[in-house]
């Protein structure tokens, strides 16, 4: 039976698993005591209690590494702190490669970890051998050894964190189910259960697989789907001791750990089984699925090729138990943008032991501070489109991301399930001229075209790869005749009413007071002067300003534009349907635009910054002389019914001028070389517009702004980080993101993006430098200069300008 549920908490936190729990436990840390945990059946009953007990501290971004690794830090603690076993011990971990690219692929991470201090160390084949005595070895390319990794008994684990949190005030009440999430004016204030109501502050949402099901009681977007989850357990074996180390044979698809004398081995199989379409039973409780040996055989047959003993061992116990996956694998994270002070921590993608530290500890800070206090983009909710929690969408994309876990974590890996979702109006055109589309946001965009009868679809390496030649091409036609890009997936936001100018002068950085039809570069900040948003404004009318943003941030902008106008005379409409945009760039653009409109584009009537409403062909557009890829050109904002009329007509004007269609692989390599920052990559909510070099986008001068106090206090003091351009000597490597730079032998930073620079002819980027004593323009040219890429280090130019056209005089010409 249920213990007595109050009234009233200050937080409910919806789910007792280990997530749950550690969410309870860090706001207990934080200070408040007034918490009270849900949870349906018991503590760990639906996904925890099966799963494998690895926490791992490599994971595939700087972020996501950064959470993961305070798994290893807490659990390690925990026992002692609470009194509970957690069965935690740094076994360490072995990860092997059976091809060259896989070792590419695992030197890049044990570079990217050397950035925040994870021991990953790169060792021989026989080495591997040496430290996992079962393992056939003789067919390695190489691995690499975590020593720091570890493992845990996740149902004790979850219990030491319940322990901990009611230790520290909070309520933890089992056999309750949450039957609805109570609202008021935009914001959760309590939740409904079978044993009575309870009125809170915040909601947080830890429901696991059935967080897509709360989230709907809420008008909440919450995208996962659960899938079938398979391992054994061996009988004790001869040679299994019980320091084994974690063992990853991706390739294999397999992970494999010592388990009570035998060994316990699962992994993720290429096409998965997705599971609950119909609903989750309400009994589900401690339950497993029925076993599918067939289903398992691809997991079997290649677990006896890296340990051949395995052919021959008895298997005591056969897992299927189903766990939650998201449509990108990440978790979610964050306050949902439909509801104030409902939180969201799941979908944690068979990864949730080692990362339940982590998001509890970062969620539970943003509840009590109000704000992320690092950067979460990376699993924040706002990441996804509202389509994405289309049942038939999930289920479709289930059946591969479970596979993706180990497959190859390939540089622009495109998944190939539930596609064709959001589609630009031009999308046939540009099939029918050879693009090879990716996915962002559901957007299918042009990435690159395959020209003279080449198949338009990727061959995946680390090296360069298919697209390359093609894209280099696209990229020269922009720098030296023409090019146009489908801009179509930009977000668009309509904001109008009589506080339009002051409400975006408050969540401006810059300056957006200015006369009709004058376009504004600039950033919205946090409280610390990190940047939330990095956006242009456009100036319609007295009351009125188009916002235009990347696709992938839509629904994060919009959250905090709406959060910024709330209690206002403003309005938001998201319009980013009405309109079709061209990009038409490069020193030919003006030639060919003046083909199609008698409109006067000279620099004296048309100049950069501004907008104009002009005939084009037989319809009347926007055009914005704006670029994101250093060359003089325009953005063309046609209606959505006008917009192949357009396009046709640009496409025939063009043909003459050298003109070429581009994709976006071409726009990076483009504004890498000009030095054009990437929210999400290069600028985010921990760096300031001072440190990004964005400082010519703040104005002090107009009063108060968010941010400006702090960007104040950090002007008056030597910068001790700076965003920094590189260029490598060697035109052979590419850089991708999150290799470490070293100055003169000293470790200083990461890359945040990289790509190859074909105007520079070599890889060029960005990245973050740091240094007590501050980073200048001295600083950087007296440093001697390397970039980590796969263990190996390349010397590199640095600069604090941009490497192309510092000036930009093209843009501007």
């Amino acid at each position: 039976m249920p213990g007595p549920v109050p009234a009233h908490a200050r937080a409910v936190i919806v789910g007792g698993g280990i997530v749950g729990c550690s969410v309870a436990y860090h706001l207990t840390k934080l200070g408040w005591r007034d918490v009270v945990l849900l949870e349906r059946r018991e503590l760990s009953c639906g996904t925890t209690w099966h799963a494998a007990g690895l926490v791992g501290q490599l994971r595939s971004s700087h972020n996501l590494t950064r959470l993961a690794s305070y798994g290893a830090v807490l659990y390690e603690r925990l026992e002692a702190e609470t009194g509970q076993a957690t069965g935690f011990r740094r076994s360490g971990s072995l990860s092997v490669a059976r091809t060259a690219e896989r070792l590419i692929e695992l030197k890049r991470g044990a570079s990217m970890a050397r950035c925040f201090g994870v021991d990953v160390q790169v060792i021989s084949p026989g080495e591997a051998g040496r430290r996992w005595p079962l393992m056939r070895a003789d067919d390695l390319a190489g691995a690499v050894w975590i020593p720091g990794d570890g493992r845990t008994n996740p149902i004790d684990t979850t219990l030491a964190l319940a322990r901990g949190a009611r230790n520290g005030g909070a309520t933890i009440v089992e056999n309750v189910t949450v039957t609805g999430i109570r609202c008021e004016r935009g914001a959760a204030t309590g939740v409904r259960t079978d044993h009575g109501d309870v009125t809170c502050e915040v909601v947080v949402n830890c429901a696991g697989m059935w967080g897509r099901e709360v989230g709907r009681m809420a008008g909440v977007n919450v995208p996962l789907h659960a899938a079938e989850h398979f391992y054994i357990v061996t009988e004790p074996m001869a040679g299994v001791t019980r320091d084994l180390p974690v063992l990853r044979d991706t390739d294999g698809y397999i992970y494999v750990r010592e388990e009570v004398g035998g060994l316990l081995m699962g992994g993720f199989e290429p096409a998965a089984k997705p599971w609950g379409m119909d609903g989750i039973p309400t009994d589900f409780k401690f339950s497993l699925l029925p076993e599918d040996w067939e289903h398992f055989r691809v997991l079997m047959e290649q677990a006896c090729v890296r340990i051949p003993a395995l052919e021959t061992a008895p298997v005591r116990r056969h897992v299927n138990g189903p766990e939650s996956f998201t449509p990108d694998n990440r978790y979610m994270l964050g306050e949902a943008p439909e509801l104030r002070n409902f939180f969201v921590a799941v979908g944690f993608n068979s990864i949730g032991i080692a990362s339940a530290a982590g998001a509890g500890r970062a969620l539970a800070e943003w509840v009590v501070g109000g704000e992320p206090a690092m950067d979460l983009w990376d699993i924040d909710i706002r990441r996804f489109m509202p389509f994405q929690g289309n049942a038939r969408y999930l289920r479709e994309r289930t059946r591969e991301v479970v596979g993706l876990l180990y497959a190859m974590h390939w540089p622009f890996r495109q998944p190939e399930t539930a596609r064709g979702v959001r589609r630009s109006v031009l999308h046939d055109r540009l099939a029918a001229r050879g693009a090879a589309f990716g996915v962002v946001a559901g957007w299918e965009r042009a990435n690159w075209f395959a020209t003279d009868g080449a198949e338009p679809r990727y061959a995946y390496t680390y090296e360069r790869q298919n697209w390359f030649g093609t894209a280099a091409a696209e990229h020269r036609a922009v720098r030296e005749a023409v090019g146009l890009f489908d801009q179509s997936s930009l977000a668009k936001l309509l904001l109008q009413g009589p506080d339009t100018t002051a409400t975006l002068q408050r969540l401006c950085a810059n300056d957006v007071d200015v006369p009709v039809g004058r376009i504004v570069y600039t950033q919205m900040l946090n409280r610390r002067g990190g940047i939330e948003c990095d956006l242009t404004v456009t100036r319609l009318a007295d009351d009125a300003y188009l916002v235009v943003t990347v696709a992938a941030a839509a629904t994060h902008d919009a959250d905090w534009i709406r959060r910024g106008i709330a209690n206002t005379r403003v309005t938001l409409t998201d319009v980013t349907s009405a309109s079709t945009v061209l990009g038409v760039m490069g020193p030919r653009s003006r030639d060919l635009l003046a083909r199609l409109t008698g409109a006067d584009l000279s620099n004296v009537a048309f100049p950069f910054g501004t907008v104009r409403e002009i005939e084009l062909g037989y319809a009347t557009v926007r055009a914005t002389r704006i670029t994101y890829v250093g060359e003089l050109g325009w953005e063309l904002y046609v209606p959505t019914e006008l917009a192949m009329g357009v396009y046709d007509d640009v496409v025939t004007a063009g043909e003459e001028l050298g003109l070429r269609h581009a994709g976006y692989h071409a726009m990076d390599s483009l504004r890498l070389e000009k030095g054009y920052r990437s929210w999400g990559h290069d600028i985010g909510p921990e760096d300031t517009p001072l440190e990004a070099g964005l400082s010519f986008a703040v104005a002090f001068q107009k009063g108060g702004f968010t941010g400006r106090e702090a960007l104040l206090r950090q002007r008056d003091t030597p910068l001790a980080r700076r965003l920094v351009m590189f260029a490598l000597h060697d035109p052979e490597p590419l850089l991708l993101g999150d290799e470490p730079i070293w100055r003169d032998g000293a470790l200083v930073g990461r890359i945040t993006s990289g790509a190859y620079g074909h105007t520079l002819g070599r890889s060029v980027g960005m990245g973050y430098v740091a240094h007590p004593d501050g980073v200048d323009a001295p600083f950087v040219q007296a440093g001697r200069w390397e970039l980590e890429i796969a263990t190996e280090r390349f010397p590199a130019a640095a600069r604090l300008e941009s490497l192309y056209d510092p000036t930009s005089a093209r843009v501007r010409g």
